[in-house]
């Protein structure tokens, strides 16, 4: 199963939704216009426009601030690329810092900023070898996803 999320515009440019599609069976992988035409469905379905203006609405996949929200291509969980999801797993990767230092209490501040460090700079520098790695940028990912936790 592939997700991705699908911005649903109006006939001036304007987002109008953000939705997360899901497509796909094992093995098979669906390209750009099954998501888009998906969104566009969902966008009927929720009656986001009077049925008269359906046909001017179109649908890209979405582009943020930090480029296209697709998986990475890492070993990571796909979920951390949302705000929920980057809290789960930094929230998982803290406990297991905790237990492997033998469980010490009232440092749970000090493992959530270690475990929330160590995730955005494994998925930074992800991101600046899938654009190239160029050259004296590296700090841009960093910050890029900074700001995204920091949101």
């Amino acid at each position: 199963m592939s997700e991705r999320l699908v911005d649903v515009i109006d006939s001036s440019g304007a987002v109008l939704h953000t939705y997360p599609i899901t497509l796909g069976e094992s093995g098979n992988v669906p390209d750009d216009a099954e998501f888009q035409a998906k969104a566009l469905e969902a966008a009927a379905h929720s009656r986001l426009v009077p049925d008269a203006e359906l046909c001017t609405l179109t649908a890209r996949l979405h582009t943020g601030r930090g480029g296209q929200m697709a998986p990475y291509g890492d070993d990571l969980e796909k979920n951390s690329e949302t705000k929920l999801g980057l809290d789960q797993a930094v929230r998982e990767r803290a406990y297991l810092l905790w237990e492997k230092e033998g469980c010490p209490d009232g440092r749970a501040e000090e493992y959530w900023h270690r475990a929330l460090d160590q995730h955005l700079r494994e998925r930074a520098y992800v991101l600046w070898q899938q654009e190239g790695s160029p050259e004296g940028r590296q700090d841009e990912y960093w910050r890029r996803l900074v700001d995204f936790q920091a949101q």
